[in-house]
């Protein structure tokens, strides 16, 4: 992921799910439902929004690979 100096809101990462949501696998919906029920920091809800950004047009390992990311994260959460 490309590091960015911008930090991003609880809302800005709601938004990005929702806009890469069809994309993702269906298993990961409850999983994303209790990570926005909670608070998170900053650290965490930039690393989440980057793994989202642009999933769509992930190659198939690159979404394998941002999967790993993403599950790690929401499962420690």
């Amino acid at each position: 992921m490309s590091n960015c100096q911008l930090d991003h809101s609880h809302e800005d990462v709601l938004k990005k799910y929702q806009s890469q949501k069809e994309f993702l696998p269906n298993e990961m919906v409850p999983l994303f439902n209790q990570f926005f029920a909670k608070e998170h920091t900053q650290l965490v809800l930039n690393e989440m929004f980057h793994l989202l950004k642009k999933y769509d047009l992930s190659s198939k390992d690159e979404k394998e690979q941002r999967n790993q990311q993403i599950l790690t994260l929401l499962n420690n959460m």
